[in-house]
Parts: structure tokens; sequence; C-alpha cells
């Protein structure tokens, strides 16, 4: 990515929020990089050099700020342009791909061989998916020895480190210190039950009230809930168990997720997921500029310059949501969840009397009789679908994991008994935060856009493009108040 050196230098100077996370600033005099929002003192033009990323400033031989701290920066959203392979690879990598398979593992699973990922890459970005990994294991590592009392081997594992002797010397070779020596002797307070807690940035304006009410309207019953500020879910990873708590944080453009301590050694793929799930790499800056063009639209996005998509922690139970919700109320598929979670979910002991259950796996579902889902209050209609998505998941004939293609699994889906278009742009809307998926067919938006029918709706979207689902939102959230 080439960067206008004078324009990075303008916005460091006004320290603008905009461009957090689109660009870091290496100083020549100290060999340090910051974000463009760092609150230490300008320097000068000559001594600046700017990067796109924060592996191509470590790879020039710069460390990261212990002031501003880089690793806390938004991302790139997935309105952000790079070519397919390259953003799957790095959405992969950031989600701890490559923690324990190697490039070969990677690349099998983009279906390109080794030789060709690391040309893209390299391309694209200029760094190596190797140099990319390390990179994010790094800032993660010196996240948690700055943000918690994780022993120093518990960091190292948590960060996708296979030994703590690799660990001590990558990290100081990257820092310049220890890590024993950066976290020092700092007193963090303890947090109840040892739970660990992650800062998650973005970029302002964010708002949660309009996020968490969303969530909260379609919570499962025994997997998630919203009480008071904070939205809580029950979480599956892998082998490993546990819950997670998010929840802004007064005073700063960022979210708090408190982790129990049980999903420790899975924090990368975590915040991998919570940041989608949350929107928190959008621009709304471009966002905003670009649906204000729109008369239906431009007033809507000036009462909520903040709004995001609210997306999935898991793609497969918000397709499984989305079928419940079929043609009856938004209470009602909420019941329908909950009693389906009651029945095939894993209980799981949490300590909370909301958070009980682990949503059902694909497989549960598939081998399912539809007479059990029937007696739940679930059309047999209903029930159908929900064992064709599950088996067509298994079989992997639909891709519903973040990184999938959200135009081709739009097609997947609709091959499927009882999936029409609203059901597939609903899902890659949500599950795969697709920001142009556009359920055209939403009774709701076409009475917005003035009783139009679906295909005159669509044809109305089209300016709106790449950026429909956010249309779609702000159209949702004013009919919801009005």
């Amino acid at each position: 990515m080439k960067l206008d050196a004078n324009a990075c230098y303008r916005a460091l100077s006004a320290r603008d929020a905009r461009f957090d996370g689109l660009f870091f600033v290496g100083v020549k005099t100290t060999g340090i990089y910051c974000r463009p929002v760092c609150r230490a003192r300008t320097p000068g033009r000559d001594r600046c050099v700017f990067f796109a990323r924060p592996v191509e400033a470590e790879r020039d031989g710069f460390r990261a700020c212990l002031r501003c701290r880089p690793e806390l920066a938004p991302g790139s959203a997935p309105v952000d342009s790079l070519p397919r392979v390259v953003a799957s690879a790095v959405s992969r990598i950031e989600a701890g791909a490559m923690n324990e398979a190697g490039l070969e593992s990677l690349a099998r699973e983009l279906g390109v061989t080794s030789r060709h990922l690391r040309r893209a890459m390299h391309a694209e970005l200029g760094v190596s998916p190797v140099e990319l990994a390390q990179s994010r294991r790094m800032a993660l590592a010196k996240q948690l020895l700055q943000d918690t009392r994780l022993p120093m081997a518990e960091v190292a594992f948590a960060s996708g480190f296979q030994s703590v002797r690799r660990f001590n010397a990558l990290f100081r070779a990257s820092f310049g210190r220890t890590p024993s020596a950066l976290r020092g002797t700092r007193r963090l307070p303890v947090p109840a039950g040892g739970t660990v807690s992650l800062t998650l940035e973005y970029r302002p304006p964010y708002d949660w009230p309009a996020v968490r009410a969303f969530l909260a309207a379609r919570a499962t019953p025994g997997v998630e809930c919203v009480e008071g500020d904070a939205y809580a879910r029950t979480v599956r990873l892998g082998a490993q168990r546990g819950w997670v708590r998010v929840s802004p944080v007064a005073g700063r453009a960022a979210l708090r997720a408190e982790v129990s301590p049980s999903l420790a050694g899975a924090l990368m793929p975590l915040v991998a997921r919570l940041r989608r799930m949350f929107d928190l790499d959008a621009r709304p800056d471009v966002l905003n500029t670009h649906l204000s063009r729109d008369r239906r639209l431009a007033a809507l996005v000036r009462a909520r310059p903040g709004l995001r998509v609210p997306g999935a922690f898991d793609g497969f139970d918000t397709a499984v949501r989305a079928v419940l919700g079929q043609q009856v109320s938004v209470a009602a598929a909420t019941t329908l969840s909950g009693r389906l979670v009651a029945s095939l979910g894993e209980p799981l002991d949490t300590g909370h009397s909301a958070l009980t259950h682990l949503p059902p796996l694909p497989e549960q579902v598939a081998e399912v009789r539809e007479e059990t889902l029937t007696a739940l209050g679930i059309l047999r209609t209903r029930a159908h679908s929900l064992r064709a998505l599950a088996r067509a998941v298994c079989m992997g004939t639909v891709d519903l994991t973040p990184q999938a293609d959200p135009e081709r699994a739009c097609e997947q889906l609709v091959e499927l008994p009882g999936f029409g278009d609203w059901t597939a742009q609903y899902v890659a809307m949500r599950a795969l935060a697709w920001p142009d998926a556009f359920p055209a067919g939403d009774l709701v938006l076409r009475k917005a856009l003035g009783g139009v029918t679906t295909a005159r709706a669509r044809a109305l979207a089209e300016p709106w493009r790449p950026w429909r689902a956010y249309a779609a939102l702000h159209l949702w959230t004013h009919a919801s108040v009005r």
C-alpha cells in the first residue's frame, strides 16, 4: 500500500483519530514507531517514515511505542480493498492459523501453493506470512504483559508461541527488552475470578447503545445475555470452553472484553472474532460520507454517525437463528432458539445463571430427527431447512467461516431448501461481515423506501455499494425507533 507521506504527516500533526490504524509513523532518531494519535511530541517531518502496518515498521527495525501502544490500534476492515486470497490469509493469520500449523497448511486451506501465497502477500503488503504471524503474536503478547497478570509462560502460550524460550528471544529482539522488563513492577488490579481483561479499540464514533439493543433483542437464552451496558455469551473455540463479557470503556474509544481464564489459550482467535462481531475496524468517516450523498439516508447518518453492523460470533449459530426467524417476530425466534439450545446444546457451568449452554454444533443438528425439532415448536419446513443447513456445513458444501467468500456463500445457501435471498443476505451481513450485503426483500426496508418492490429496493440501493449493509442498518434502526 503506497502512502502519501505529506498527508500522513498532516494527520499526525493533527492527531486525527480517523487515521488511527491506517498508518504508523517511525521516528528515525528514536527507532520507535507510533500511532498517529500518539500524545508524544510530534517529531519533525524529516525524522518521520510512514508505514501502512506495524509489521512493516518492525521489518525495518522500529520498535513499538510503549505510550500509544500500536498493538491496540484498529485494524483493516472488510471494506478495505485487498485481493481475496491475501485478505483471507490475513484474516486467518490474525485468528492464529499459523500458531500451530505452518505456511504449507495455510496455503492448502486457501487452495494455493505456499510460494504463490508468499509472493501475493509480499506484493500487496510488503511482508511474508511468517513475518505477519510473528508480528501479531508479538502484539498480543505485549498487550497481555501490560494489561494482565498472566504468568510469563501463559502469556507465551496464549500469544501462539510453542516455546517460552523462543518467545523470550523473539520478544527481546522485537522490543529491545525482556518480557519481564517490559512488565516491570507495575501492580495491576486483580480481576474478579481470575478473568483476563483485554482492550479492543475502534475509530470513533461508535453507537454502542444501538449495537447493544440489536444484540439484546436477539440474544439466545442460555447462550447470550445483555445486562446493563454489557453483552455476555458462552464461547467454544476448539477444545476450549468458557465465556466472555464485553462492555464500553468510559472516556475511551474502546470496548473491554473480560474473558474466563479457561479461554486463555485461545485469545488470538477470540479477539479476531470479537473485532468482527462488534465491527470495530470500520471506517465511519468513509461510510458516512458515502451514504450521506443519498437524500434518503443523509438525516439518518447525521442522527447516528457511529452505527455499526452487529456481526456474529459463530456463522452456523447465526444461520440457524436466521432460519428460525423466518416469518415470525424477533421475540418468537428468540424463544425457539432458546428451546433448541436447551434441547441440543452442551451444558456449561459458567457461574452465571443466564449463561448455561453452548449452542449446538452442526453435527448435532444434522443428526437430530425432525420430530424432535417440531416438538420444540419449530415448523416442519423450518426443521427440514435446519437439518439441510447442518448437513451442508458438515460436508463443506456451505462455508460460514469468517474467511468465506460471501458471494459464493450466498449462492450455496439459496440452493438449500427454505433458503431465499433474504436469509442468505442476512447471514452474509452478520455471519460473514459482508459490508455490501442487502436483503432487498425485507418488508421493513421496502416500506422505508416508500413501499417499493424488491426489485426496486435493490435498484435504489445500488448507489450505496459497497456499504449497503450499513444503509440497511440505518433504515432498520430508524424504523425501530420510530
